[in-house]
Parts: C-alpha cells; structure tokens; sequence
C-alpha cells in the first residue's frame, strides 16, 4: 500500500465520524451506545493504539491490514453486546397516572423488564448508569400501558378471518352499496362463507342491509354479516339454506325475524341464532390457524396501546389455547380469561383448587381471573332486564321489560360459591331489573360467608344503574366497568326505546365519582371499536352518531378517563403493585401517544395517535 494509502485510510475515518456526529440524533433515537462505541474505537483505536504509523503501512501486508480492522470490528462488536440494557425517557409529557390529580415527571428510567426510576432528568441519567439507550419523547406523551378490563380476545382473533366492516375500519362502509362491494372485493371464502364483521346498520345513510341485497350481490355463495354487537346479524338466502333455518326452527332467547309483508324470513338472526350461526360459520381450526389469529388479535391490541388484554366467555379449548400461546412466548400481552360458571365447574372438577387469580409467569403470562355470571341481554336490542316497560314496545309484548337469562336461584348459587372459595366474581348485568338481581345474589353472598374486605367484585356494564343501586355498589365493594361507547353507537336508539330521561343517564360516570365510587371504562371489544382514546373521548364529551349530547351532567374529565384504562383496572385484576401507573418497582409496560389528552381540546381526544407500546421494556408496536 502506498503512502496515499494511510492518508485515504485516516480520510475515511474522518468522514465517517463526521456522519456520525451530523445524524447523532437519528442515532440517538435507536443506539445511543452504538455512536459512542464508534467514536471511540474511531479516535483511539484506530488513530492512536492500533492504528499503525505511516511508515510501517507501507511495508504492512494486506493480512496485517486485515487483522487491524478485524481487531477493531471485535472491539466493537463487544462492546455492544456488553452494553447497559437500560434506557433513559425523556423531554415529553411523563404522566404518571399516581394519585387522583395528574402528576408529572422529567424522566423515566427503564431496566430489563421493570421501571427502575422516576423523577429529574439529571438523577435519571445516574440512576441509568452507563451507555443507557435515550428515548427522547420530543413532546410525546408517556403514559403507562392501557389495561382492557372487559372483552373478547378470542373474538378479535376470530373476526380477523373475516371483512371488518365497522366504523374502525380503514375504509368504513356508509351505504349498503360501499359495504356489499367490500365484501366482494377483500373477502376470501372461509369454511364455504363470505364473512363480514363488525357491521352496523346505524352507520349507512341509506338504511339497513337487506337480504334482498345480498342475494342480487350473491345469488349462490352464503354470506354472513355479523353486527358489532355480536349478538345479531344478518345471512342470505343460501346461508338460510346452509344453516338449516327455516320458518319452522325453534327458538329460545332470540328471534329469526319473518317479513309480514312477504311472509318470508328476513335473514336477520337476533340473539342465540345468532351466536349459534356465527359458531357454524366459522367451524373449526386447526391449532396453527388459532394461534395466528391470536398473533393478529395482539397486533390490534398493542396498535390501540393495550399491553394487557381480557377474554371473557372463554371455553376449556379457549384457554388452553390461550395458556399454550403464552407459555410458547408467541404472544407477548398478558391475557386474562374471565369464563362463564358452567365452565368454572369444569375448572373446579378437575382441580378442586384451581389456581384463579394467579399469573403463569409469576407478575404476567396468563391467568383465569375469576367467575362470569351473567343476568341480562343487550340493552340495544330490547333484550336488557328493567323494573318499568320501554317507551317503544313495538313487535314485543305489551308493557315489555326484557328479559332475565338466569334464575335468581341459580345466581344466588353462584354468588355464594366465589365468596366461599374467593374466586374473584364478575356480573354481567345491564338494565336495573338485572342489576337488582346481581345485588340480591352478592348481598346474600357477603351476609352468608361474613365477608368483610373487598374482593374487587366487578358488575360489567352497569348501564341503567340507579342511583340508589349506586349505593348498594358502594356498601358492598362492587366496582362498575362502564362502556361509555353505547352512548356514540345507541345514544339515539336508547332515546327512541326507553325515553330521555333513562337514556341521558346511560353509563351514569359523574354519579359514580360524586359518590366517591371508583370505576374502570372499557370497550368490549369487538362489541365497539378497539380504541382506549376514542372510549375516553366519550366519557368526556358524551355525544351520540347524530351530534347530540346525551346526559351532559355525566361527563367526566380526561385524567378521570385514563384511570378507567391504567389504575382502575390494575386494582380490578389486583395487579396495583405491578401495573397502571409509572413508579418505580412496576412493570415497563408503557404507550406513547403523540398528544396529551390532557392538553388538547376535549373533542380532539380520539384523534390521538398511539406512537408506540411498550410491554415489558420492548417495543411491542412501533407506528408505521
């Protein structure tokens, strides 16, 4: 090599350092070791220890050459496999969620799995030691992971076979027309079904889908729309025909509707048909197709910023399932399985001391939390139980009050064997009539087992709680779960079907607080869209589809909100000490959104984006 040699060599290097300095914070962002490792060996390794003189270059073979920058690259591959797996957050809004009144921070120090330190930026970079990975928020908003405390994992995972028609979707259908030209253009037959899920009809400017409309779009393929709720839906004529359903099927708890004008079946299916069919249309799967389902379903979850998620009504099948995703380590979430009694017998058949309650993996992985014990059905729908009729009875019986899906005998039986065993006991109940029976059975339970501290007993829902049974919920430790959404989605509906007065008092959050009644908000998933924010938005703005304010003296503020999705369902799982807020000693289980939905205008709320989750320390979900 001649002399040019040396000189072109230290040219290189210098160009190469140059670029380093100039992009310092692109690197900043992904390796801040990698930048100091690379100067140094740069300046001192190359230049001045290993970095032969001039002279001796010139005499050097190529293997000596070799070896230099052989050395230098093992230097460097070294020290980053020997650096500090630490990383430093900061230079954003750090919300806390400690306490009842926002508190923020400067920075956040993260170590392997847990959070190591919260406070100034100057003791966060000590507390970080050497070499820490820098996070620089650039006015982000930091807040700890979203918790879901009611839905449907496994449906989530389902539907990820199907078209998502709903008002989430990337591209929402408004007409009929738009929705049936989705389907024919992204749906792939699955199990001999076109699918469609996540449908409403209060979203199409021209009114429900028809069968009539479906049958032209496919005269022989069958298709199946399932709504939002899940618990309706619609199927054409060649589905009817694939179901077995005729004019003549029995029927309980539910209705297949029949055209008076025709005489024909409708093709809508509204309760347990419905249910029943969504089981038939999409069959069964074999084991790998599930797991990916439930790989898909995580996906949406950590999009929205969830770094744990629940599954209720969960089968035996479903939570071995679900337990075997975990321990593999293909899904990252923690997962909760919140199943019906029936199968809560089963568990108790074959371990009289089933471990509920309690994580796979010690503080995450997966558990079953407890016993679901439902009352009543979907409000919506006229299926919700209530002590005084509808306002709207039209096709239902006169003076109807919905109906009850469950004994009191029954709900009393249960009730008393949680409080026995201390299995943590999740009601289900909608209207006031259901609520009154959830109340009788808990109240019983309490008196007959003496119990006295709080089981973190939780009664989804809630909707049409009175103010009277908000009382009750106090006295007896119950914490409401409330889905705030229904007043977006059914605001209207509810004020056609039960009045002003019950509907503006639908999901009652500004009651619950003023009697000092602590509360979680959720989704219930895929029961309304997957996001926490737009969730939020509702709790603070309380606005229907159409644009009106329903039950303004129910809003609540922001921060209020986001405890229903950290704090509040970190006390509900009894996971308060590792999760729901950033403090020291808790899981790094984190989401960064890029507004403070504290900060912004209250309708700007379900505008925010989450950047970026963070479960366990690792990037979960990074934005596109």
């Amino acid at each position: 090599m001649g002399g040019d040699g040396y000189f072109h060599i230290k040219s290189v290097i210098y160009q190469f350092n140059c670029f380093l300095v100039c992009d310092f914070n692109k690197l900043n962002e992904s390796s801040f070791v990698v930048k100091n490792c690379l100067l140094f060996l740069i300046h001192i390794v190359f230049c001045n220890s290993i970095m032969p003189s001039p002279q001796s270059i010139k005499s050097d073979s190529p293997m000596k050459i070799f070896k230099i920058n052989f050395t230098a690259f093992v230097l460097l591959i070294t020290t980053q496999v020997f650096a500090n797996n630490t990383s430093v957050y900061f230079n954003g809004d750090i919300l806390t969620m400690e306490g009842d009144k926002p508190q923020y921070v400067e920075a956040v120090v993260v170590k392997d799995r847990k959070i190591a330190y919260v406070g100034n930026l100057r003791d966060a970079l000590n507390a970080a030691g050497s070499n820490p990975v820098i996070h620089d928020l650039k006015g982000q908003t930091l807040l700890p992971g979203f918790i879901d405390a009611w839905g449907h994992f496994t449906l989530i995972a389902q539907n990820t076979l199907a078209v998502n028609l709903g008002y989430f979707s990337k591209n929402p259908p408004t007409t009929t027309k738009q929705l049936i030209d989705r389907l024919k253009a992204e749906a792939r037959p699955f199990n001999g079904w076109i699918i469609g899920a996540e449908y409403s009809d209060a979203f199409l400017t021209d009114g429900p889908l028809t069968i009539a409309q479906l049958d032209k779009a496919f005269p022989n393929q069958p298709v199946f729309v399932n709504n939002i709720s899940t618990l309706t839906g619609i199927v054409n004529s060649a589905g009817l025909k694939r179901l077995g359903i005729t004019k003549a099927t029995k029927v309980t708890q539910g209705m297949i509707p029949v055209d008076p004008k025709t005489g024909k079946l409708t093709g809508e299916l509204i309760g347990n048909p419905n249910i029943s069919a969504t089981a038939k249309v999409f069959g069964t799967y074999s084991k790998d197709l599930t797991i990916e389902t439930y790989r898909n379903a995580e996906k949406i979850y950590a999009a929205n910023g969830f770094t744990t998620a629940q599954s209720y009504e969960t089968t035996i099948d479903e939570i071995k399932n679900i337990r075997e995703a975990v321990d593999r380590k293909l899904i990252s979430l923690d997962l909760i399985a919140v199943p019906t009694y029936d199968v809560v017998d089963q568990l108790l058949a074959s371990n009289a001391n089933y471990p509920f309650g309690v994580y796979t993996k010690g503080d995450g992985g997966f558990k079953v939390a407890g016993i679901l014990v439902s009352t009543d059905g979907a409000p919506q729908l006229r299926l919700a139980y209530f002590t005084k009729p509808y306002a709207d009875t039209t096709g239902l019986p006169k003076d109807w009050r919905g109906m009850a899906v469950i004994s009191q005998d029954v709900l009393d039986r249960y009730a008393k064997l949680a409080y026995e065993k201390n299995i943590q006991y999740y009601g289900y109940s909608n209207g006031d009539a259901g609520i009154d029976m959830t109340l009788s059975a808990i109240t019983k339970a309490i008196r007959g087992t003496g119990t006295t501290e709080d089981r973190r007993t939780v009664v989804a829902h809630s909707f049409f709680i009175r103010d009277d049974q908000l009382d009750q919920y106090k006295a007896n430790k119950i914490l409401p779960q409330f889905m705030p959404n229904h007043i977006w989605m059914y605001g209207e509906v509810y004020r056609k079907i039960l009045g002003e007065d019950r509907a503006k008092n639908v999901a009652p959050l500004n009651s619950a607080q003023t009697k000092g009644i602590q509360f979680g908000i959720h989704n219930d998933t895929p029961s309304s869209g997957p996001s926490a924010l737009f969730s939020i938005w509702n709790s603070v703005n309380r606005i229907t589809y159409a644009g009106a304010i329903l039950g303004p003296d129910q809003r609540i503020d922001p921060y209020l909100a986001l405890r229903g999705f950290t704090s509040v369902p970190a006390y509900q799982y009894k996971e308060e000490a590792s999760k729901g807020s950033i403090t020291a000693g808790k899981l790094a289980d984190l989401v960064i959104l890029d507004r403070n939905p504290l900060k912004v205008k209250p309708m700007e709320i379900k505008d925010i984006q989450v950047m970026k989750t963070i479960k366990n320390g690792k990037d979960l979900y990074v934005r596109p």
